[in-house]
């Protein structure tokens, strides 16, 4: 777990909030598979700069929630819109909504036959229209931010899944994203590759990058969190700052969670 001692509302010196428009806006979404109501009239709000962690119990709806926001998952009721504009369904549209929406899974989906800088580069090149030279810079610059430089010519197989972890960050945020999805991205990892993924997680929140984070990860939640959502039978139970949730939590659904996570 990442050491706790960071101070507890880091809200003070991320961006603030844009005048009356929120960057992230769901309201009242429902989704069903078959006959299971996974999200459950879901509201919630995102702003610029904010970094809202959602946690809860397994099958509390928040991957779910998560693959909603890029309409990797259709919703039934609700709307969605991204820094004003409603998600679309589906055509040029959506894919150019989405490219402003990076996204991290708990896989780190890397195309095996393709280098580590190539694998960063295709978004910008393919979608973002990049040349090459400028395409080859960015990703440079952004594998190093992510401490990953000296692997570029390597092949995804060569390298640790802490390190695709944090190329498969890189290859986000080489798109320039509005805001980042991140779907439990540390809980197919070894416990000894967690910190150093959720370090650079911290160091993006820390440098002002939008972010909804899917995680068990109760220590960044405290250290990174500007809310935390606490999710349960696929409803929003309840959102607080993060001292707020772990020290008083207001629902006896909430308090159960954490009476369990927080004694192990």
């Amino acid at each position: 777990m990442i050491h706790m001692t960071a101070d507890p509302n880091p809200a003070q010196t991320s961006p603030q909030p844009a005048p009356g428009r929120p960057l992230v806006e769901i309201t009242n979404v429902d989704k069903h598979f078959g006959e299971f109501h996974a999200l459950k009239d879901i509201t919630l709000t995102v702003h610029h700069g904010e970094v809202v962690v959602v946690i809860g119990p397994s099958g509390s709806g928040k991957s779910t929630l998560c693959r909603t926001i890029n309409r990797l998952e259709t919703i039934d009721n609700g709307t969605i819109t991204i820094d004003g504009k409603v998600l679309p369904e589906e055509g040029a549209q959506l894919a150019q909504l989405r490219s402003d929406v990076g996204m991290v899974f708990q896989s780190f989906n890397l195309f095996a036959h393709k280098t580590i800088l190539e694998n960063v580069t295709l978004g910008p090149i393919k979608v973002r229209k990049l040349g090459k030279a400028d395409a080859d810079a960015l990703a440079m610059d952004l594998l190093t931010r992510v401490g990953v430089e000296h692997q570029a010519q390597k092949f995804p197989a060569q390298l640790s899944g802490g390190q695709q972890q944090r190329v498969a960050i890189a290859r986000a945020l080489a798109m320039k994203p509005k805001v980042m999805l991140f779907d439990e991205p540390t809980s197919a990892l070894d416990p000894e590759m967690i910190n150093e993924v959720l370090d650079v997680m911290v160091e993006l929140a820390q440098d002002g990058m939008t972010m909804v984070v899917v995680t068990h990860e109760m220590g960044f939640a405290r250290k990174a969190a500007n809310r935390v959502a606490f999710m349960a039978d696929g409803e929003i139970v309840e959102v607080a700052e993060p001292e707020t949730f772990f020290t008083a939590p207001r629902s006896e659904r909430a308090k159960d969670f954490l009476s369990k996570i927080l004694t192990h």
